[in-house]
């Protein structure tokens, strides 16, 4: 292949005075633009001829990595599998053309569509009541968050203003909880990863008048089942709390268990990580808010419109292809998928709790430590083998975390090749460390300076040439 155009950027494919467009003859006229707010010099952009263009932007698209060709071990977090038919409903030009601020007699099938959504939503979740509006995960704690504020000062407790999280929590609980107004306080986990019960009713004795909410995610970040849920959601409720049930996991649970069955109050959905939507890249994504009854009245007013409406529509979309009688089979295929994988690979990666893990589990690097390959190396080394890396460093509870999460979709025969490699990987830190510490060696850029990356980026090509004159 032609490096030039493969490799260079599009700027370095300019040529002075090439053109790969023709305007029509001007038929307005002149119009002289102020001089206030003309460029002092011309924009710097390539100027290019299509084929060059068309050819340039074909080949940069074969190195993007995504779940349609290729397996995607980071699964349900990041990047489920979205089938076809899901994007063919969402580009319904009946949907697809509607303008949120269009007369509502002309939207009653989006809003039906809509209706049906938190329907389903309620019945998987064992909740009562779903709104759309908020437009991502994040957006959802902090709706979520929001209604449980709104719930304590209506009954004259402005002063739970405490959220306690797991220290296994994801990074946006806390987040969430500061941007809504609320802090933090931390309870530990077990040497087994699940919920110091303990240190829990310690922080309840203790904050017991202050505590506004427990949040949790279920299986949690170690993807372990939190067994203690109904003891755990006993002790906040008799302490006045509130529990908040974080979505990013369940996809395990879909068939198996629902949250409000659990204890839980409040939750918000990940649609594009449950319910297919692809979400690589950052987005887009719909982070729907669920309550039990009699907390509907406190939903607040995020967003005007129906939050990402064709994120909506994918997802159900996808709960209608798979219906009552299939559903129940996602959480199970993804539980036995990803044990299936820890029980190939723990006698060669660390595995810092054994036990059935849910729709993922967690390596602390490899288990021979004496080659000196860390956890980013077999990342950057399953570059090669045409796969894409799974989590690494996450949670933060272990030094050299490697998440792997496969999603009820994979086959047996994908499964199998990613074990393979995984083991061959393993094999080569003991016979070649180099090799895997190098590693990538077939992109088309290899091992990137990460801090120098963070610390410096190059962000435009101006900086970037001036820095190499």
């Amino acid at each position: 292949m032609n490096n030039r155009l493969y490799g260079n950027l599009i700027f370095e494919l300019s040529q002075p005075g090439r053109k790969g467009y023709s305007l029509p003859k001007n038929r307005f006229g002149d119009y002289t633009v102020p001089q206030e707010l003309r460029r002092k010099e011309d924009a710097e952009l390539p100027e290019c001829d299509e084929m060059t263009v068309v050819r340039h932007y074909t080949n940069l698209s074969a190195n993007n990595f995504g779940v349609d060709n290729g397996f995607y071990p980071l699964g349900s977090c990041t990047m489920k599998y979205n089938p076809k038919i899901n994007e063919e409903v969402a580009a319904l030009p009946q949907f697809q053309n509607l303008h949120p601020l269009q007369p509502a007699e002309t939207t009653r099938g989006a809003e039906a569509v809509c209706t049906l959504l938190c329907r389903a939503l309620c019945e998987l979740t064992g909740l009562h009541a779903f709104t759309l509006k908020p437009f991502a995960g994040a957006h959802g704690e902090l709706t979520g968050l929001m209604i449980i504020r709104r719930y304590h000062e209506s009954r004259g407790d402005a002063q739970r203003r405490l959220v306690i999280v797991p220290d296994s929590a994801h990074g946006t609980n806390p987040a969430s909880a500061a941007v809504c107004g609320l802090e933090i306080v931390e309870v530990k986990s077990l040497s087994d990863g699940t919920v110091d019960m303990d240190a829990l009713r310690l922080l309840l004795d203790e904050h017991g008048q202050e505590i506004a909410a427990m949040m949790m995610t279920n299986p949690n970040t170690l993807g372990l089942f939190e067994r203690q849920i109904p003891e755990i959601a006993k002790l906040v409720h008799e302490a006045g709390g509130l529990m908040y049930y974080d979505g990013a996991n369940l996809n395990p649970m879909l068939g198996a268990c629902r949250p409000g069955d659990m204890g839980f109050d409040v939750m918000h959905i990940n649609l594009h990580k449950t319910f297919s939507t692809p979400h690589g890249g950052g987005g887009p994504g719909a982070g729907p808010v669920g309550v039990r009854k009699g907390l509907e009245e406190f939903f607040p007013e995020v967003s005007p419109y129906h939050g990402n409406f064709a994120v909506a529509m994918r997802a159900y979309a996808y709960i209608l292809s798979l219906g009552r009688d299939y559903l129940k089979y996602v959480g199970p295929l993804a539980t036995l998928n990803a044990n299936y994988i820890k029980e190939q690979l723990k006698d060669v990666y660390e595995l810092p709790i054994d036990g059935l893990c849910k729709h993922e589990f967690v390596f602390d690097g490899l288990k021979d430590k004496s080659t000196g390959v860390t956890t980013m190396d077999v990342a950057k080394r399953l570059l090669d083998y045409g796969y894409h890396a799974p989590t690494i460093y996450f949670p933060l509870l272990f030094h050299e975390s490697l998440m792997i999460e496969p999603t009820e979709n994979e086959s047996l025969e994908t499964i199998d090749g990613f074990i393979a490699v995984m083991r061959q990987i393993a094999e080569e830190a003991k016979s070649d460390p180099e090799l895997v510490k190098s590693a990538p060696h077939n992109t088309p850029i290899g091992r990137v300076d990460d801090v120098l990356a963070a610390k410096h980026p190059v962000t435009t090509y101006k900086q970037l040439k001036n820095e190499q004159d």
